[in-house]
This record gives C-alpha cells, sequence and structure tokens, in this order.
C-alpha cells in the first residue's frame, strides 16, 4: 500500500504508482475537497486519527445508462408512498449519515468537522442531498459530490423499509437525463450491484473523470462549472 504526505497547495496527483494509495494530513476545505474528488481521492476521518485522502486502485461504479431497476422496487416507486427531493435539507441529511452504524464498527467517518465540511462544500455549489419523505417525516436519503458530469455518492440512510432505494433510483434517473455519465460508488454493495453497478479500474476512472468534463488542473477550483439542482 502506497502513502504518501500532501503539501500546503490543494493538489493531488493524477499519475500514481500500483497499489491502494491514501495520503495523509491536508485540510477538508472546499478547495482541497474538490481537487480531490476531481484526481480521483476521497476522504476518509476517524476522530484521534490523520485525516486519509483514499485513492484505491479499484472503484465500483453505476453508469446511469444502465441502470437496472427489479420489478419489486419499480411497484414501490409507482405506488407513491414517497416524496424526493433534493437540497431541501442537506445538514439533516448528512447529519442522519452520520448516526449509521456500518456492519462490525461502532465508528463513523463522518466525523463533526467531516459535517461541516460538506455542509460548506453544499453551499459552494458542489455537494447535494437526496431527501425522501415519507407523511412529512424524513424516511431517508442519501449526499454526495457532483463535479462536470459525475457525481460522487458518499452515504446514505433510512428509516423506512425502501426509501433510500427510492432516493437512488430517483436520483440515477435525474442524473442520466442531465447527461450525467458516471456515478462514483467507491466500494461495492449488494445494493448497487443489482443496480447494475460494476467494477473499474483507477485508471479508467481517471479516464472517465476527464471525458465528462474533469480537468486535470484545477487552477480556479471554485469556477467549475455546477450542474442546476432542483425540487422535484
Amino acid at each position: 500500500m502506497q502513502f504518501f504526505v500532501l503539501s500546503r497547495d490543494v493538489h493531488f496527483p493524477r499519475e500514481l504508482p500500483p497499489g491502494y494509495v491514501i495520503g495523509l494530513h491536508g485540510d477538508l476545505s472546499v478547495e482541497r475537497l474538490v481537487a480531490a474528488y476531481a484526481s480521483g481521492f476521497f476522504p476518509m476521518y476517524l476522530e484521534g486519527e490523520p485525516l486519509q485522502w483514499h485513492a484505491p486502485d479499484e472503484r465500483f461504479v453505476l453508469y446511469p445508462a444502465a441502470l437496472k431497476v427489479s420489478g419489486s422496487l419499480e411497484r414501490v416507486i409507482r405506488r407513491g408512498g414517497f416524496t424526493v427531493t433534493f437540497d431541501r435539507d442537506f445538514r439533516s441529511v448528512i447529519q442522519n449519515c452520520r448516526h449509521v452504524r456500518r456492519p462490525q464498527s461502532d465508528e463513523t467517518w463522518i466525523t463533526p468537522d467531516m459535517v461541516e465540511a460538506y455542509c460548506a462544500l453544499h453551499e459552494a455549489g458542489f455537494a447535494h442531498s437526496v431527501e425522501v419523505w415519507q407523511d412529512d417525516a424524513l424516511a431517508g436519503g442519501l449526499y454526495g459530490v457532483a463535479l462536470g458530469r459525475s457525481f460522487s455518492g458518499e452515504s446514505m440512510f433510512h428509516h423506512v423499509t425502501d426509501a433510500s432505494k427510492v432516493g437512488v433510483v430517483t436520483l440515477v434517473r435525474w442524473l442520466r437525463g442531465r447527461g450525467f455519465g458516471l456515478i462514483d460508488c467507491q466500494q461495492e454493495s449488494p445494493l448497487f450491484r443489482k443496480l447494475g453497478g460494476q467494477m473499474i479500474s483507477r485508471t479508467e476512472y481517471l479516464s472517465e473523470l476527464t471525458s465528462l468534463g474533469m480537468p486535470s488542473e484545477l487552477p480556479q477550483i471554485l469556477e467549475l462549472p455546477r450542474g442546476p439542482w432542483q425540487l422535484v
């Protein structure tokens, strides 16, 4: 496994040696987060440990055009028991994701610092939330980062069965209709495998980012075009 220590600037290497790469230290500024996603990295942060930036050899991705929806999930969507919105309550979504406990772990990587960093990224127009409501209560949701015509999913939660699945399918269809070509799931999961996800190499992933409007250099990060997000 390869490690490197970040300098004070916000750039990340795109030419990487073989082996899972982790960058250490740095900060969670909007500029550094945007530079990380544009270069195929994402942050992981446990309290008491150095901030880490991961760039795995393989990424699990979903191409919106290849979305597969089972008959049972399609029926749930068509019944209309949920209402889906975008960017209505980003902070509530990330806070709910923060309290999801993962298998075999009592810790969460969504620390208070991460919450504030992604809320700032949301205010800057790069991080987005999907809220799924039932009877005016938040039943599920997810959030992620949109750059160019790619979307990096970060975390999801549900309080009601199928709520997060409905949110994911609604998001993927919305992105597909607006020309997005890639959704980064980071790691394989049964849900995204069923939805049509697949594993690609880091090299393929970086090539996809470039083809979808992600520049290889980010001299003026905050002037990147930001996609329109509206309530649905």
